[in-house]
């Protein structure tokens, strides 16, 4: 492939990879923006691939092969529940890449001929991409085991962590400025320990940031990822590697920013140090003390409930999809519509574990869009509704973000559930959510507790509605 025909391609797909990100921003055209990227990657790979500067090709279709098999395989097998911790340790494989494009661009013999400031911009680039790719790598992968359930997912605080970051970021930038006047054997030291400290701090910040974060986490993580992929393309000279980084990295920043303003919290104080406690802990104790007491609700009594009924909004969480209840909520949904009941789905921005998880979930169980409602949307509504049923949601229905000051999520903005005429809650058990608090939903009037696995449940409710 001519060099020409190359550089068309690269524009072609950064063309195909802007109108994938806007076709995401709905999810009436998520579908048409995922086949967008997915054309716009295929293009850039065999423009890559089979460019005039490009050798082994052996090798190279060699590895794209497996790596395209162990792709399949893995999306095959996971489950939509466990999507969140894949799409962190994939974040991983890029700052991975980051780190050993940075060594292999710095051993290059080409980059130890440079002379003068081109050498100089070169080793900046080398030494900015190893440090984002190693801090990403590990924050990466933190944040894997967070989600997972392998590492605890409330916050680590000690004292002096501001400090010890500060001292990392200062140190990493006294040493780029004895990097760039160092041999090649120097500078490679300096390279090593700069690694070692910039993925000490990717294991710090993520370990900093509660459960209750955990999806800003991820976005945040997706933006690092971008940025250590623009950097890749500096040090590769590859203008589509750079312009798709920007793109990855810039987007990932704006949502970050947008799901924090839909938490109420700082950005920075997200990074620096969350809170949040591990899922099912005791709840924390408030300064305002809970009024009322726990009601439970039947089955039976749900559904003579539900018939009587013309207003319905279903408030979904991480609860149904750890149930898999998708699926049967749909049926329900259908259930209710066909008896003259107006059903919708609340979402809250940051329900789940990953932006968007809800909508992906409904989506799979091919719930119509259009009576998939965002929170802003959907609150004004509340007070007109009939019954609200709060599926495996916690956090994201708690009066105390905005009735009780002293509660951590205090300024947050909630799906105003108790508003309605009646709430029914469907949970496990009165376990705590992500955020480790209390929630006095729970406790008020008009609500009602479903204890058992959400789908089984549902499912009941289903069947009685039938008869």
């Amino acid at each position: 492939m001519s060099n020409g025909l190359q550089t068309v391609s690269y524009i072609a797909a950064s063309v195909l990879f802007i109108l994938s990100l806007g076709g995401l921003s709905s999810q009436e055209s998520a579908k048409r923006g995922n086949i967008y990227g997915i054309i716009g990657m295929f293009l850039a790979i065999m423009a890559t691939a089979f460019g005039g500067s490009t050798h082994g090709h052996g090798i190279l279709i060699a590895s794209m092969a497996v790596g395209s098999l162990i792709g399949i395989i893995v999306a095959m097998k996971v489950e939509m529940t466990a999507m969140p911790q894949l799409v962190a340790i994939l974040h991983s494989f890029v700052g991975l890449a980051a780190v050993l494009v940075g060594f292999g661009s710095y051993l290059d013999a080409h980059t130890q001929t440079l002379q003068g400031a081109a050498k100089s911009i070169h080793l900046v680039e080398v030494y900015l991409g190893i440090f984002i790719g190693a801090v990403t790598f590990t924050g990466s992968i933190i944040a894997w085991g967070k989600l997972q359930g392998k590492i605890m997912s409330r916050p680590l605080m000690y004292p002096g962590r501001h400090a010890v970051l500060i001292a990392i970021v200062v140190a990493s930038m006294a040493m780029l400025i004895r990097f760039l006047d160092m041999g090649t054997d120097a500078g490679l030291q300096i390279l090593i320990i700069m690694t070692v400290l910039s993925s000490i701090m990717g294991i710090l910040l993520v370990m900093a940031i509660g459960g209750a974060d955990m999806p800003v986490v991820v976005s945040m993580l997706n933006s690092y990822s971008g940025w250590a992929a623009a950097a890749a393309g500096f040090m590769l000279s590859n203008d589509l590697l750079i312009v798709t980084g920007a793109l990855v990295g810039s987007s990932g920043a704006i949502l970050s920013y947008i799901m924090c303003k839909a938490m109420n919290r700082s950005f920075f104080s997200v990074i620096f140090g969350g809170f949040g406690a591990a899922e099912g802990a005791a709840a924390k104790p408030s300064d305002q003390a809970i009024v009322g007491e726990v009601k439970p609700i039947s089955p039976e009594e749900t559904v003579d409930l539900l018939k009587e009924s013309k207003h319905v909004v279903i408030v979904p969480g991480y609860g149904m999809a750890t149930a898999k209840a998708q699926y049967s909520i749909f049926e329900l949904v259908n259930r209710l519509k066909a008896k003259g009941c107006d059903v919708k789905f609340a979402i809250h921005p940051v329900a789940g574990r990953l932006p968007g998880h809800m909508n992906v979930l409904l989506a799979e169980a091919n719930v119509p869009y259009d009576i998939v409602l965002e929170m802003d949307e959907i609150n004004p509504d509340l007070p007109e509704t009939d019954v609200v049923m709060v599926v495996g949601a916690n956090d994201i229905v708690n009066p105390s973000a905005l009735e009780d000051p002293s509660s951590p999520i205090y300024g947050m903005p909630v799906i105003e559930a108790w508003k309605a005429k009646h709430v029914i809650v469907s949970k496990r058990s009165m376990a705590a959510g992500y955020a480790g608090i209390e929630n006095p939903l729970f406790y008020k009037e008009n609500t009602r507790m479903l204890y058992g696995d959400a789908k089984k449940t549902v499912d009941l409710l289903v069947a009685s509605l039938d008869k």
